[in-house]
This record gives C-alpha cells, structure tokens and sequence, in this order.
C-alpha cells in the first residue's frame, strides 16, 4: 500500500519514487488501451453535448494529462463523460442558444466550473457528497440515459427535427417528425449495434468501438455505389488545434451559474466515487480536494484548447485498472497518444458516418439504466423511492440541471429529517471473561462490530473507514457485524454493507451478521445483499433471549474458522453510557 508522508507540489512525483522500467512498460501499455477507447468515446460524448467531435477529442487528451500531473489517484481517467456532456447538452438547449453562440460561451463556462472546483476543494465542499445518496445518482443517471437515447435515435435514424432541453420535449418532436426518418441510416445503425454487440461479445480483447467504426465508415464509403449516402461528420484539419479564447459576458455568466454549479457538482461526485473506488480495490488513498483541484486545472487548460468539461470516466479509468496501470503516467502515455491521434488523423473523422456514432451512443445510453439498481432503491424504503421518484421525474420533464438540484434537495431533506450517525463501540473480554472496554492494542481473530443508531446514505462512510483499519490488522479472521441497535437501514447502507463484505472476502476474512432487527432484514432482503452474505450467516434478533443471536454468530464463526476458541473484540466507536447487548 502506497502511503503518504508528504505533499508535493506536483502529486506525480510521490507516484515516481522508486519507478522502474516495468512499471514504464506496463503504464505504456495501460495508456495504449484506454487511448483506443478513448478516441471514439471522446467523440462520441462531443456528439451528445451538441459540440464538433474533436471537442471531445480535445478535451481527454487534456484531462488525461492534468489528471497525471496534478491528481492523487493512479487509475482516475479525466475526460468528458457521457453524464456531464448530457447535462451540458440539457443546460445550453434550455437557454435555447444557437450552436456558434455554445460554442462562443464554452470557453467562459469552463472557466466558472474551473473556479467553482478550485474554491470547493479550498473550502472543503466535497464533504457534501456524503450527503447525497445513490437514489439521487441513479435517478439522474437513469433521466440522463433515456435523454441521451432519444437524442442520438433522431441522427441514428436520419430524422430531421430539432433538439430539446428535456426528454419528454424531445419525444414529441421526435414523435411528429418519425415520418422523415431513412431507411437507409437505419440499416446502417443497426448494422453497426450488431456489429459492436458481437465483438464486445466474443472478441473481447480488441477495442471494439473503434473497430466498429472503421467498419461502418468502410461501409459508408463503398454505399454511393448503390445509390445510398450518409452524412458525415465534419473532419479536422490534419495539424491542427484551434486555440480559444474565453469572453467575458456578465450576463451569459449570469445565465450559465446554474449550469456551471450543476456540472461541477456531477463531476465531483462521478469522480469521487469512482477514485474512492479503485483506491479501495488497490489498497490507496485518495485526496478528493486534490482531484477536485486536477479537474479545476484541466477545465481551466480546456478553456484555451477548445475543450469540454471534464470528469472522472467510470469505463476508461476501470479500462486503466484492469489493464495493469501503475502509476498516473499510464494517464499521460494516454493523453500522449490523443494529441497525436487529434493532430493527425483529424481527416479520418471525417469518414466516420453520423448514424453509426449516433448508434453506439445509443448502446452507451442503454448501458447506464440498471434495473437492478432501481428495483433495489424502489423496494428499500420510502426515503429511497421517493428520492429517486423526484430525480428521475425531474430529469424527464426539465433540463437535467433541474433534476439535480431537485434529488439533492430531497436527499438533504430526508437526511435532515434523520440524521444521525452509527456509533460503534469496541470492547474486548478482560481477565475474568466479562466484556469490557477495550484499552490496549491486541490481536484478535475475530472483530465484532456493534452499530448504534442510524444507518444510511448519510453514515456509509463509517464502514469504508472500518475497512481500512481492519486490513491492517492481518489477524483477523471473521467479523460479527451486530445490527441490533442500527435504524433507518436504507439501499445505500445496504449497498455499503454488501461492498464491505466483497472487500473482507478478498482479504479472506468471514462477514457474519447477528442481532438484525425484521425492518434491517427486510432491507438485506430486497437489496439482495443477504444472498451476497449468506443467509446461513445472518443471525437475526430473538427478543425472547437478547444474547442468542451473538451466541450463535460466534458460533457459527467458530465452524467457518474450524477453531472452539478465539481472542474476540467487539469494535467501534467509545460511548461512556452504553453497553453491548
């Protein structure tokens, strides 16, 4: 585990120490796969934010190489994000501006979410993301996806008609002009879903976005023979990279605040979650002020380099996990890679037919609704359900900035309206085997943890702080997580709950649950995180005997560690007035 002793000005450098050519080759190697992604994704999230494609492209070369420089995660990928083009798309349209004049105003409104990042991270405001709980995420998330579908399907069928801030807008337009649509883009969008659904499938080590392009470009080329055309999109001159220049205009500043705030908040919580992520898995830790400070920088750059905003990217900085990525120059052989292919094969992009692009954006938008998800947060509690009822509904019927501040209002309602914290209180048996608290350090094999209070979106933190102090611990063997006093069990701290037991089972330790209350089961339950656990290792509440279900937790670790005795603490949070069940 990478540890941190110091700060430097430049957060790569702490990455570097002790760097070796292996890690160059295997960083090399990492950039070279996430660049082929990145290449079509770039456009494709340019296509959806109502820009030219090579904003796109622009835009990841530059985050990809101020992510590296200046953020404190080695996996996180900087770029446009399918999330963060839609609501920049939903924000402009809902100012109903003309194309040149959001072109015109890119530069300006990247300047205002670059200020808004740098003065966040100096004031600490990315302590708010706690607060907001997945309900609000998965509802705009699930909004942003049907908006993106609707949009493309109109380029993807070669529909004429124009676009909308909303989704429901953009239905109906799309709904009285379906009569233009031709049969010839939609032979050629299917082809190309097809095509990119197979490869995905059974040629899995091949970047199959781009190969589905050049195919669909292949076939563009060769259809005038048989009487058919295509629209493309606009090529770029080879060598070339128009520098802007920002405007400032008091008013399209006043107009563009709401968006500004909106796009900067989304960036920062798609980016957090994603870094906090991939740092879990790895065994880092990320700074999430110095992250919002990388993306402060890389929107200010893009501001002069004719870019858009950028965000973590969840598909390209897992894409640099799994590809062996050591350090943040995997980011930067990457964004190398961008620049060049940006300045060379700008004519390229010219062959790339608009129905296919539109096609596979259609198959990005499709990917992001998770019914599971959504069946989860629906079933847990009627905090989760209406959270996300109120975001989605939003996102449906107004731009998505709208949907935003709507979920954050109702998630910070709702938090208000029980917030609380678990406390955790550790005990250890003393000399004459009665449970006391624990005042020296000793090793134990099994931990039970006692929870107090409530628990959900608002306290998850609790269990990823849990965690990393629990892996330093290389003799624990189990733990007894006691849910007798924990209330207001919602998706999130379910959700949490069931993260937590993946992370422990990779460190080879056994989760057990004892003392669960009906109303905790049934969250378990409709969550599916008790099948995750186990339902032979959840022990629930017997009012009749208030130690039975501990007695038989411990027991039942016993049999999973084939041992009749073990050192037990109980973990958690001191409380002078409490004591255990």
């Amino acid at each position: 585990m990478r540890t941190k002793t110091s700060r430097p000005r430049l957060p790569l450098l702490r990455f570097l120490k002790g760097y070796r050519r292996k890690d160059l080759a295997a960083d090399t190697k990492a950039g070279a796969n996430v660049a082929l992604l990145d290449f079509p994704q770039g456009m494709a999230y340019a296509m959806i934010a109502g820009l030219p494609v090579n904003f796109g492209i622009y835009s990841s070369a530059i985050g990809s190489l101020c992510g590296s420089l200046f953020g404190s995660s080695r996996f996180l990928m900087l770029g446009p994000t399918n999330a963060s083009a839609v609501l920049l798309l939903s924000g402009f349209l809902s100012l109903d501006w003309p194309e040149p004049t959001r072109i015109a105003a890119m530069p300006l409104l990247l300047l205002m979410i670059a200020a808004i990042m740098i003065l966040g991270a100096l004031i600490r405001a990315d302590i708010v993301i706690r607060y907001v709980s997945r309900s609000v995420v998965t509802g705009y998330v699930s909004a942003a996806a049907l908006l993106i579908i609707i949009n493309q399907l109109k380029p993807a069928l070669g529909i004429e008609a124009p676009r909308a801030a909303s989704f429901w807008e953009s239905l109906v337009l799309t709904i009285k002009h379906i009569s233009t649509f031709s049969p010839s883009a939609l032979i050629l969008s299917a082809g190309t879903i097809l095509l990119a659904l197979a490869l995905k499938r059974w040629l899995k080590s091949i970047p199959y976005v781009a190969v589905t392009l050049a195919a669909a470009a292949l076939a563009a080329w060769y259809a005038p023979r048989f009487g058919y055309t295509f629209q493309s999109l606009d090529s770029v001159p080879i060598g070339k990279w128009p520098i802007s220049l920002p405007i400032f205009d008091f008013e399209q500043m006043h107009d563009l605040l709401g968006v500004a705030f909106a796009i900067a908040f989304l960036s920062l919580l798609e980016s957090a979650s994603i870094a906090k992520s991939l740092a879990s898995q790895a065994g880092d830790t990320v700074d999430i002020r110095q992250q919002m400070i990388s993306m402060g920088i890389a929107d200010t750059v893009n501001a002069f380099g004719s870019g858009m905003p950028v965000s973590g990217s969840l598909t390209r900085s897992t894409l640099n996990h799994a590809s062996g990525a050591r350090t943040p120059i995997s980011s930067m052989t990457s964004g190398a890679i961008l620049i060049a292919g940006a300045l060379l094969l700008g004519p390229v992009i010219g062959y790339v037919p608009k129905p296919a692009l539109a096609a596979l954006v259609i198959l990005v938008g499709i990917s992001l609704i998770r019914p599971t998800t959504i069946k989860a947060l629906l079933k847990a509690t009627k905090s989760d359900a209406t959270t996300f009822l109120v975001t989605f509904s939003a996102g449906l019927l107004f731009p998505l900035d709208t949907a935003i501040y709507a979920g954050v209002a109702a998630s910070i309602l709702l938090f208000l309206k029980k917030a609380s914290t678990p406390d955790l209180v550790e005990y250890g048996f003393n000399e004459r085997g009665e449970l006391a608290e624990k005042e020296t350090e000793h090793a134990a094999a099994i931990s039970i943890m006692h929870v107090e209070g409530d628990l959900f979106f608002g306290s998850t933190d609790v269990f990823e702080e849990q965690l990393r102090q629990l892996a330093s611990r290389p003799e624990l063997k189990a733990i007894i997580l006691r849910l007798k006093n924990a209330r207001h069990l919602d998706a999130t701290g379910a959700l949490a709950i069931g993260d937590f037991v993946q992370q422990a089972r990779k460190r080879q330790v056994h989760v057990i649950v004892s003392g669960a209350m009906p109303e905790i089961l049934h969250v378990l339950d409709n969550t599916n995180v008790t099948k995750l656990i186990g339902p032979e290792n959840i022990f629930a509440y017997t009012p009749d005997n208030v130690t039975l279900s501990t007695r038989n937790a411990l027991k039942r670790t016993q049999t999973l560690l084939g041992v009749s005795s073990a050192d037990i603490l109980l973990f958690g949070r001191k409380q002078p007035k409490s004591e255990p069940e």
